[in-house]
Parts: structure tokens; sequence; C-alpha cells
């Protein structure tokens, strides 16, 4: 064991022994201090170097950060600019400049696109998003029906992705079938119609004829499992919807659902007899 005293003994001993650090200038005379400074500057100084150069590149690094991202954005509102541009365009060639390119794109007028947008609007199914329009989303779903079109012909027209694009068409299409109430009346039969009244070829033999009835077959896709009970006429799978219609061209019944290889009598039966939603025939009067 040491006590206190041999401790400080060699502590002191050890002082003696470690040579004193001169700075040149107090002894100019000593060669080993001015190498042992000059050394120790050299040193700091290149250590100050490495240190202004790692400041200087993650300044220039975090410089082109923030560029590529305020380019970046740019890029994507200029885009974004651009496609709104180009809808809108493509929205007054529609629906308010030509009244013909209206009817051959959209299959109707200008006047009764207005109409069932106000009306789909109106019942609030069908709302402004802060991307889009109902103008917008009822144009390209009647595009679509009109023109048996693919997501992607929308997407490339409109500037939407195809998500966006079947969002929309399936919005549309909800809207329309809970129209089916408004659109789809079947005559009382309390009066004669106007186009047999006014006829003096049909009066009076269809006076109590209030309208006419045909099936069409309508092309699906259904699974593997189904597909035969879906062929009938047609060599490709296929829906036989019957549908019911008044002298001024309005439908008043659809039924469908049927496969291709149901007969048009066994669906006609099923119209007549059914609980719900039945083809109304009125008491005197005939298809």
């Amino acid at each position: 064991m040491y006590s206190v005293a041999d401790l400080e003994d060699h502590s002191l001993q050890t002082r003696k022994r470690t040579p004193k650090q001169v700075h040149p200038d107090k002894n100019p005379s000593d060669p080993l201090a001015v190498e042992r400074f000059q050394t120790y500057n050299e040193e700091w100084q290149r250590l100050r170097r490495w240190a202004a150069t790692c400041v200087a590149m993650y300044a220039t690094y975090a410089a082109i950060l923030v560029s590529i991202y305020h380019h970046s954005n740019y890029l994507e509102r200029s885009i974004s600019n651009e496609g709104d541009y180009e809808r809108h365009a493509l929205m007054e060639r529609l629906t308010l400049m030509d009244n013909e390119d209206c009817y051959n794109q959209l299959r109707m007028g200008k006047d009764a696109f207005t109409r069932l947008v106000n009306i789909l609007r109106g019942i609030g199914r069908l709302r402004n998003s802060a991307h889009s329009n109902v103008e917008e989303q009822v144009a390209k779903f009647l595009h679509i029906v009109g023109h048996n079109l693919r997501n992607r012909t929308m997407k490339f027209y409109f500037k939407r992705s195809s998500e966006t694009v079947s969002r929309h068409f399936h919005q549309v299409l909800r809207a329309i079938i809970s129209l089916d109430d408004v659109f789809l009346k079947q005559p009382d039969g309390l009066k004669c119609p106007q186009e047999i009244k006014d006829n003096t070829k049909f009066l009076p033999y269809f006076k109590d004829c209030i309208g006419a009835i045909d099936g069409s077959y309508f092309r699906v896709k259904v699974s593997n499992d189904v597909v035969q009970r879906y062929r009938g006429r047609k060599y490709y799978p296929t829906q036989n919807v019957l549908a019911a219609c008044s002298f001024d061209l309005k439908f008043t019944y659809v039924l469908l659902g049927w496969e291709g290889s149901a007969s048009d009598s066994r669906i006609l039966d099923n119209a007549l007899m059914r609980d719900f939603d039945k083809l109304i025939v009125p008491q005197g009067d005939y298809w």
C-alpha cells in the first residue's frame, strides 16, 4: 500500500521529467519547440480546411435537394394545369359549342345533357368534387356507354387515371339506376295514345294498344362454370332482355338477367307473373 506522501513524491517526480511546452516566441532558441509548433499549426490548418470543405459539400447537397423538390412540384402543377385546360376545352366542345358534336359523342343534344345533369345533381346522388364536376362525370359515362369504349381510351381523352374513370362511371351508373321510378313509368291505359289517335291508319284498330314489347340479346361476360347457359342464338354469351316501349319511343319496362338460352315466352311469362316489378297489362288493353 502507498501512502499519500508517496503518491505526492511520485507526481512531483513525473512533472520534473515531463518537458514543458514552450511557445517559440518565448524561447526562439529551442528548435524542437519551433518544429512542434509548426507541426501543430499545419494540422490545425488542415483540419479547418477539411471542416470548411464538409460544410460546403453539405450546403451544396441541401441546395440541390431543395431545387429538385421545387422543380418537381412545378412540373406536377404544370401537368395538372395542362390537364385541366384540356379537359375544360373538351367539355366546352362537347356540351357548349356544337349541338351535333354533343349528339355524336354523347348520344344526346346539349339541352338533354343539361337537363340530365341538373336532375342527377338535384337528387343529390352526384356532386362536384375537388377536381371534377358533375358535367365531366356524366360526359364520361355517356361517352363510354354510347360507343362501348374502354377505360384506357377515356383515360387518354380526359387526362384522368383509370381508377378515376372507373369510379366516376359507377357513380353515374348508380345515380341513373336510382331514377328508374322517375323515367320508367308503365301506361295506365286510361287514354288512347296520341300517336294512335292522330293516325287514321291505326285508329280504331289499335285504340286499345298501349305499346310494343320485344326482346334483344346483349353480350355479357360470365364465369366458365355457367357460360353454357348464356349461349343461345349467338356464338358468344348473351342476356335475353325484355323491353317495352310506348308509341312515343320511350321505354316503360325493362326486364334483364335472363340467360341467352332462355326463350322469349318463358321471359314474358316471368314478367307477367313475378311478384315484384312485374309487367302491367291494364284491363281491356294489350301490348
